[in-house]
């Protein structure tokens, strides 16, 4: 028979944080890694790290979580997923796992679709140094010859690929560091994902590349290129088309685990057409992860290494130590 502390255990093992909170009974320590559990699996990530108004959370695990922080001022630090976002990526990758185990899909598939949206910033990362900061881009971008951010004077012939909006994010991304916080955030909250697409066009593409692309030297550029395709073709697969189908984007349907395991297999035989995506992809059928080959991706487009994270997992090792 099972006991209530059983029901405890088998929550905490399920990453059912929120439901958790609500049966500790007000124990500080539970009630702390409950509600960081929870803001790390809802990818919160303004909050990510942030002391805990019901409690304080160990400040190790807190130090991972701000890893994948978005900095909420110009001058905040650490920069988190401004200096690299290969530990948001790492995060993401325990974050699908998790939901596919519980069965949410439409929180996978947003989770796919946010991955999806800033791989491009991913594939830049190695070239700027830094993962699209504003408050450093400008160095890489705001050179002699660059259009990266320059409006298009009336009458003059159209040289740039970037969509009006994504040329107005450009151009504020370049001025946003000197803004106030409420401004910093706003970009972000509406903007950012634009200059990640923007700079994703810029090397994967550009009919007419600018100084941005042409002052890197062919090895460096090439390279880009090849990652920021990757990234490009990721983001039109079916796995992330999914997403215009589930509550999270513009209808009412929520995929069903099967649809997800179609759509990715699709995805899978789509992006194999790609050289660097087929080389990535080569042995990974049999992974025991749900969306096998996605990590595999991710580093292909990374250039690095990307595993999933077990931060998720640590928190419920923790809770189930506070439990016993």
């Amino acid at each position: 028979m099972e006991t209530a502390r059983d029901v405890l255990r088998a929550l905490a093992r399920r990453h059912a944080f929120g439901d958790l909170e609500a049966l500790t009974g007000g124990d500080p320590a539970a009630a702390a890694l409950c509600a960081f559990g929870q803001r790390v699996l809802d990818l919160d990530a303004e909050d990510f790290g942030m002391p805990e108004a019901v409690g304080d959370v160990p400040r190790d695990l807190l130090d991972r979580a701000r890893a994948s922080r978005m900095p909420q001022a110009p001058r905040e630090r650490p920069r988190g997923a401004l200096a690299s976002l290969r530990p948001a990526y790492a995060l993401l990758l325990e974050v699908v796992e998790i939901r596919w185990r519980r069965r949410e899909m439409a929180a996978l598939v947003a989770a796919v679709h946010i991955a999806s949206e800033y791989l491009p910033l991913l594939a830049w990362e190695p070239v700027l140094g830094h993962a699209g900061d504003p408050a450093l881009l400008g160095s890489s971008v705001s050179v002699p010859g660059s259009r990266f951010g320059v409006p298009i004077e009336p009458g003059e012939p159209r040289r740039c690929d970037h969509t009006r909006p994504e040329r107005s994010a450009c151009e504020r991304t370049l001025r946003v560091a000197a803004e106030p916080p409420s401004g910093w955030r706003a970009y972000l909250d509406r903007q950012h994902s634009q200059v990640a697409s923007a700079l994703g066009k810029c090397a994967s593409g550009c009919r007419t590349p600018c100084a941005v692309m042409t002052r890197l030297d062919e090895p460096v550029r090439t390279d880009l290129s090849a990652r920021a395709k990757l990234a490009a073709d990721f983001a039109d697969t079916a796995v992330v088309r999914l997403r215009h189908a589930a509550p999270v984007g513009h209808g009412f349907g929520v995929p069903s685990p099967e649809e997800v395991e179609t759509a990715w297999s699709r995805a899978r035989a789509s992006l194999r057409h790609q050289p660097l995506a087929a080389a990535a992809l080569a042995g990974t059928d049999d992974e025991d992860y749900p969306l096998p080959g996605l990590a595999a991706l991710f580093s292909a487009v990374a250039g690095a290494p990307i595993r999933s994270d077990t931060l998720l997992h640590d928190v419920a090792g923790r809770l189930l130590g506070v439990l016993r």
